[in-house]
């Protein structure tokens, strides 16, 4: 829920941000940005233990509003290839490049521009998947829907209409099922393609599948031929609470074992991580409600300030001792392994992180729809 907070409370985190900001000077005047780590650090989580690497099994990948690269690095360690990716942010084409150099990377105002692309060139592709831009339908914005400009379905739903691939995936928030945008999701989504595709709509939820962080997200899985959604099974959870009716499971990775810090007596998944892009200005924090600053409380994890370095986390301690996070630490708990790196200042790396599709929950989906379409 959006913050509501009383003058009092703003006074007083007000004086709070400024004695951070002098604190962080002093250190930075004393030449203490290296520092006897406060936190051991051991056993993090690998999220590459998460999706380990398949071999290569024919189908080929159109990536749309690929961002951080969530859904083309869960492909791509599912055994798809990699055909192109269209993204609009040049930061954001810069981590893809960055990790993948070898890559058709199209970004920036001209070349990943999804309005200005023409997609029949990619007319044999496989899989057109994508996840077009959240905040019209986010419970953190307004919601306003086909009336924010940021509603970029029209274009998802051509592309598919231009390439028309075996199978294409969408991703968005939970909000979009709200009764609100009922008619939305069947005019713009349902009723342009369900002559062409059979059509699943599901919920998934990061944390059964082993990431470390509360995030649900709805996607859309279609076939174009029959018989491949007559094979398509909704991917079921891998981790969870013993006893659970999938049968036996993993057990959750929790936040603070996740990021490899001791038993305090309390673990939990984080709550889930605020992208840097949104808000009122840029923000170099993932806290996103009251109610979830009362859980990284309890996980002894401060969610504001994180730094671009595990060094610059620990020479810039919080008052209260918490543990502060770095780009890497929040990318962990996403489920990003750390070899995979964020371009750009911290508030656009938290950007890429929040606003990416949890890998391993791309690579769950992506399992289902390849045996669905080799099997």
């Amino acid at each position: 829920m959006p913050y509501d907070l009383t003058e009092e409370q703003r006074d007083r985190y007000r004086a709070t941000s400024i004695r951070s900001q002098q604190r962080k000077r002093a250190l930075l005047e004393e030449g203490k940005t290296v520092r006897p780590p406060a936190h051991q650090l051991s056993g993090r989580l690998d999220p590459n233990d998460l999706m380990p690497q398949l071999e290569q099994n024919g189908l080929t990948c159109l990536s749309l509003f690929s961002g951080g690269g969530g859904l083309d690095l869960g492909f791509e360690r599912a055994g798809f290839a990699h055909a192109a990716s269209y993204e609009l942010l040049d930061v954001c084409g810069e981590t893809l490049n960055a990790n993948r150099p070898d890559w058709d990377v199209r970004s920036g105002t001209d070349a990943g521009d999804v309005m200005k692309a023409a997609f029949s060139p990619f007319r044999g592709v496989d899989i057109v998947h994508g996840g077009p831009p959240c905040q019209p339908f986010s419970i953190a914005g307004k919601q306003a829907g086909a009336d924010d400009p940021r509603n970029m379905w029209a274009e998802y739903v051509r592309c598919v209409l231009q390439v028309r691939p075996r199978a294409f995936i969408a991703e968005n928030v939970v909000g979009l099922l709200d009764r609100k945008f009922e008619s939305f999701v069947q005019q713009n989504i349902v009723d342009p393609l369900t002559d062409k595709y059979t059509i699943f709509k599901f919920k998934l939820a990061a944390h059964d599948f082993g990431v470390p962080q509360a995030r649900r997200r709805v996607f859309f899985v279609g076939f174009r031929a029959k018989r491949d959604a007559a094979r398509f099974e909704v991917p079921i959870p891998t981790h969870g609470d013993e006893g659970s009716v999938f049968g036996p499971l993993l057990p959750r990775n929790t936040a603070r074992r996740s990021l490899g810090l001791p038993d305090i007596g309390y673990d939990e998944v984080s709550p889930t991580l605020r992208s840097g892009f949104t808000g009122p200005r840029n923000t170099t924090g993932v806290l996103n409600s009251k109610a979830a600053l009362k859980i990284w409380h309890s996980l002894q994890v401060w969610p504001n300030g994180v730094q671009p370095s595990r060094g610059l986390a620990e020479a810039y301690p919080p008052e209260n001792g918490h543990f502060r996070m770095s780009v890497a630490d929040c990318a962990l708990l996403q489920g990003f392994p750390e070899d995979w790196k964020f371009s750009g200042a911290v508030y656009q790396a938290l950007g890429q992180i929040g606003n990416s599709v949890c890998p391993p929950v791309a690579y769950a989906v992506a399992l289902q729809v390849a045996r669905a379409l080799t099997e």
